[in-house]
């Protein structure tokens, strides 16, 4: 298409078509590029797709990236930005850098550890914590935090895949990170997950829930739950009530922005729709991106 192609390490993360929708589809199980962009800003969003890619399956038609048209971190919204360089090491998850009213940072999981991206990250400010949302992508956690002088945090139930964390979540109970900052624990997709919900306008789900492009909704990854089914909706169904948010910003699966009161009601919707699911063998050609 053009000259742009996927090769045959893609690992269908979904990553590369939340970022060009339109540009690269599903095909098989895998990414493919459906047609040739039409102006600069589709081939931007095919660059954005393939710094962003974990595997670095989508090709230019130089073959070789340029880092002149590496746009990450980018931009979602006041103060919230996607940091891309999406790592294998993470299975090809999202992280987020949240931008505090003082100046300082947050990281939300981890990019692909790079000293270089790392500085790039530190440039939209001084980073003070890195929120691990589960174990799944705790892989740069510690090394992230030591380049920054954070702080790192992760729940007690997924301890052992951050055992040197300097915060330590514990129990069910919602806990205080910073002004406007709390960590909810909601287990069941790992044990230890948790989401982190900022000043009620951002959730940062982890792979707990995501937006669906396939049926346009809230969806749990039904196919890919590590510990258990039943333990995500009881989960859910104690802290829907308590969220308020504008903005789903998940590990896996598409990101999204509806109102406060929208979301809200697609979540509760949720709690009751996975109340119904039942413990099935993990498949991951089954997720509906």
């Amino acid at each position: 298409m053009d000259g742009w192609y996927v090769d045959d390490r893609c690992s269908n993360c979904d990553a590369a078509r939340q970022f060009a929708p339109d540009l690269i589809g599903e095909v098989d199980g895998k990414s493919q590029v459906l047609r040739p962009p039409r102006d600069e800003e589709e081939t931007g969003r095919l660059h954005a797709a393939a710094f962003a890619c974990p595997t670095r399956s989508i090709r230019p038609p130089a073959g070789q990236q340029d880092s002149r048209l590496d746009p990450f971190p980018m931009v979602l919204d006041e103060g919230l930005l996607i940091c891309g360089h999406n790592s294998r090491h993470t299975a090809g998850a999202n992280s987020y850098l949240l931008v505090r009213p003082s100046g300082t940072v947050m990281m939300i999981d981890t990019p692909r550890w790079n000293r270089e991206l790392a500085e790039r990250y530190a440039a939209t400010g001084p980073v003070t914590h890195v929120l691990l949302t589960h174990r799944d992508h705790a892989a740069h956690g510690r090394r992230y935090a030591d380049h920054f002088g954070a702080r790192l945090w992760i729940h007690e139930g997924d301890l052992d895949a951050a055992p040197d964390a300097d915060h330590v979540i514990r129990g069910l109970e919602p806990v205080k990170v910073s002004e406007g900052v709390t960590a909810h624990p909601l287990p069941g997709h790992t044990q230890g997950s948790v989401l982190y919900l900022a000043d009620d306008r951002y959730c940062f789900s982890g792979d707990s829930f995501y937006w669906s492009r396939a049926t346009r909704d809230l969806e749990v990854a039904e196919s890919v739950t590590w510990y258990s089914i039943q333990e995500l909706a009881a989960s859910l169904t104690r802290t829907a009530g308590r969220l308020r948010f504008e903005w789903v910003l998940p590990g896996h699966g598409d990101r999204h922005r509806l109102t406060a009161d929208e979301m809200s009601l697609r979540l509760t919707a949720l709690a009751q729709r996975t109340r119904l699911l039942r413990p099935r063998p993990v498949d991951f050609t089954a997720v509906r991106w």
